[in-house]
């Protein structure tokens, strides 16, 4: 906070030097010094800072720290203009000569400027958790008088607790650097869900491999399908599965899947003869028991309709590079009507630890579109819910989590696989895999 007031009280003296000179007929080596001063501060705005470990990190503290120094200057600038037009300060120099304080006032807004600039341009250039939204809205509302400041103001608490908060996780890390907390006895495989892909041209997981991997973990990716029945997908991800365990040498894996994906691990273990090279399954978000309102779309859309979406989406997942994709039997298989034919034929699996995560969106708009749209759907039919999966058809397993923390945003079925990238206040969602593959290798798997 002090150097806050410092970088204010230096900014306010080098913008209003003209009058305060002029008011006060200091020497003008002084004036010499808070020049030299200013430009030390666009340079180097925060002495703090330095203890950053990243130099993004450093450069985005700094764009926060200048912000604020505009934001308190820039307010007592106000002041002493509007005291001075009104001939508050009675200073003999200035008494009866308005041209001065309009040289004065154009001075301080060209400096101003100067550092405002300085440290929006850091911000955006550094900031991962501003996103496109508030880096638009803070170029939409800067002329808006009480909103810019409000807009302003939520840029600088976003980047600011970016810095401090990533900052944390780098000093954590290193400090357990040595304790390899997720190196498991068997390799991670992570299973994503449907409609999308964790190879080639997307990153399903997030920030959340890399993390593991800091803390000692193997990891392996599904590469199945994005779109296509359980029973395909369950059966590439047994030819995944031995694939792995041939390049490593391992005996087992441990899968952590999420959404549909979950389904596909379960018809694999049951159905494909790998149950036995596999430690552990940890389902996330999956919806054991189903979507209702897939059951409720379904049967309203028409068919020629869904026909249309599906050749569509298949035609763009061909393009890509994935010739078998089914649109239509990956959402068949996720109605509860399917999931519940497909629990009486899979049964448990016997000979592996099975867990079970899910978590509560509490109001739509904390979910992206088109969790959004969706988590009023499923709250109709289905109650509580992430956006997709209902709070009954998640739990599955000797063990059930059910997320929901205390900040009143809740945790969508995006937030659970990092797909936005998005730091949530009370959740941190790096941690909480590191401490689930932590607690796999606690149990000696």
């Amino acid at each position: 906070m002090a150097e806050y007031f410092l970088g204010a009280a230096l900014l306010f003296a080098a913008a209003n030097a003209y009058t305060l000179r002029r008011q006060y007929e200091t020497a003008g080596a002084l004036w010499f010094l808070v020049a030299v001063l200013f430009v030390v501060l666009q340079i180097r705005p925060s002495v703090r800072s330095r203890k950053l470990q990243k130099k993004r990190l450093r450069i985005c503290k700094e764009g926060c720290v200048l912000l604020r120094v505009f934001l308190l200057s820039t307010g007592c600038t106000i002041v002493y203009s509007l005291a001075g037009y009104c001939g508050m300060l009675r200073a003999d120099s200035l008494i009866g000569d308005p041209k001065l304080w309009i040289l004065g006032t154009v001075a301080s807004v060209c400096l101003h400027a100067v550092v405002f600039w300085n440290g929006m341009i850091r911000i955006y250039l550094t900031s991962e958790q501003l996103g496109v939204k508030w880096r638009v809205l803070g170029g939409l509302c800067g002329m808006l008088p009480v909103v810019n400041l409000i807009i302003l103001s939520i840029l600088i608490r976003t980047a600011e607790r970016e810095a401090d908060f990533e900052n944390e996780k780098i000093l954590l890390n290193r400090k357990r650097e040595a304790e390899r907390i997720c190196a498991t006895k068997y390799p991670l495989l992570l299973v994503h869900g449907v409609f999308f892909r964790d190879f080639r041209y997307f990153n399903y997981w997030g920030r959340v491999p890399k993390e593991l991997e800091q803390n000692g973990a193997v990891v392996y990716y599904g590469n199945h399908p994005s779109a296509a029945s359980v029973a395909d997908c369950g059966e590439e991800l047994a030819v995944r599965i031995r694939k792995i365990l041939e390049e490593t040498g391992a005996e087992k894996v441990n899968i952590i899947a999420h959404s549909k994906g979950g389904l596909d691990c379960r018809y694999a273990l049951a159905k494909c003869g790998v149950a036995d090279l596999v430690a552990s399954l940890t389902t996330v978000s999956t919806p054991h028991r189903g979507c209702e309102f897939a059951d409720c779309l379904l049967s309203h859309i028409p068919g020629a309709q869904q026909e249309m979406v599906a050749a569509a989406y298949n035609k763009a997942l061909r393009a890509l590079g994935e010739e078998n994709a089914d649109f239509m039997a990956a959402v068949r298989d996720l109605t509860a009507e399917a999931c519940r034919a497909r629990n009486e034929e899979l049964g448990e699996v016997s000979g592996v630890y099975c867990q079970s995560v899910g978590s509560i969106q509490t109001k739509a708009v904390s979910g992206r579109f088109p969790l959004n749209f969706s988590w009023h759907l499923v709250r109709h039919f289905e109650g509580r819910n992430d956006g997709l999966v209902g709070e009954d058809s998640f739990p599955w397993g000797e063990t059930c989590q059910l997320l929901t923390p205390g900040s009143g945003r809740g945790i969508s079925h995006a937030d659970m696989i990092d797909l936005n990238r998005e730091n949530i206040e009370g959740f941190d969602v790096r941690e909480f895999y590191v401490q689930l593959v932590h607690g796999l290798k606690e149990k000696g798997l």
